[in-house]
């Protein structure tokens, strides 16, 4: 099984993936400062397998000296993808606890097998990497729309300010405003205070996502396919033109995917019947 953890500016998802079966997620925000044991009672109360299965590898171990604990090693791994530097240690000792080995953070480094265009890849989150297949578009604290070319290029993208993270600097700047509930709004044009907000964040919104996207296609004379992810997608996706599809969990799907690609150094189960790959001889 594999432990994925996202960690965004607003929220930590994280989920568990038994092959590439999403078993169960969940969310919390990360704005809740956490120390690692209660990050560990959060994963233990939400994927009790993981938990009872650290207890008994403990036990075993307790018995019979240290081998059991890496025997179970081989069995669960994680992997850490983050934004937020301050919050990553934390995170990566309870992984580390559940599964009982290193966990893999994901970094520009770990994406080998995508050619990243950035021009400074570091900096570019571990949340936009992992989403990196055509264009995606993720709501969150920033609204960002990530680029992938063929040949398994990441061209880079565009950061914009999130729906939410607008929506509540207009209300704080502005004395008459009050906060309002984003939702669709019944119609364009606000019949009081509270419609015309919606309206405006909502539809604006997602006029940006569309003039955003053509924009992109037209720049890199593509014809993309748009996967929206993130909080509010499915609501702007259903009165986008460009979307043409919503996974909420794609950021743990990319996550899963790079971790497949380099866990065998980091302690992934291989499954019955595979060892380690083993390295090719050089030719003399």
């Amino acid at each position: 099984m594999l432990l994925a953890i996202d960690i965004g500016n607003t929220e930590v998802t994280m989920g568990l993936f038994d092959g590439t079966d999403l078993r169960r997620s969940f969310r919390v925000s990360s704005e809740t400062r956490r120390t690692a044991d209660e990050v560990e009672l959060l994963l233990r109360q939400a994927f009790p397998e993981l938990g009872d299965r650290k207890s008994r590898a403990i036990a075993r171990a307790g018995a019979q000296g240290m081998a059991p604990l890496r025997e179970d090693a081989q069995g669960h791994a994680a992997i850490v993808g983050s934004v937020v530097p301050a919050q990553t240690p934390i995170y990566l000792d309870a992984a580390k606890r559940m599964t009982l080995g290193e966990p893999l953070l994901v970094t520009a480094a770990t994406t080998a097998r995508v050619k990243i265009e950035y021009r400074d890849p570091e900096s570019a989150g571990a949340d936009r990497i992992a989403n990196a297949a055509a264009i995606v578009v993720d709501f969150g604290t920033a609204t960002t729309f990530d680029v992938l070319l063929k040949g398994r290029r990441y061209r880079g993208g565009v950061i914009a300010p999130g729906i939410l993270t607008g929506a509540e600097h207009l209300v704080r700047r502005a004395a008459r405003l009050s906060a309002f509930e984003l939702k669709p709004p019944r119609r364009v044009v606000g019949r009081n205070t509270e419609e015309s907000l919606q309206s405006g964040v909502f539809y604006g919104a997602v006029g940006q996502v569309d003039a955003i996207v053509r924009r992109i296609a037209a720049e890199e004379k593509i014809q993309p396919k748009v996967i929206a992810t993130g909080g509010l997608a499915a609501a702007i996706a259903a009165h986008s033109e460009t979307i043409q599809e919503v996974d909420p969990d794609l950021t743990l799907h990319g996550l899963r995917l790079i971790h497949h690609r380099h866990g065998p150094r980091h302690g992934q189960s291989h499954g019955r019947g595979h060892g380690p790959r083993k390295p090719k001889p050089r030719r003399q």
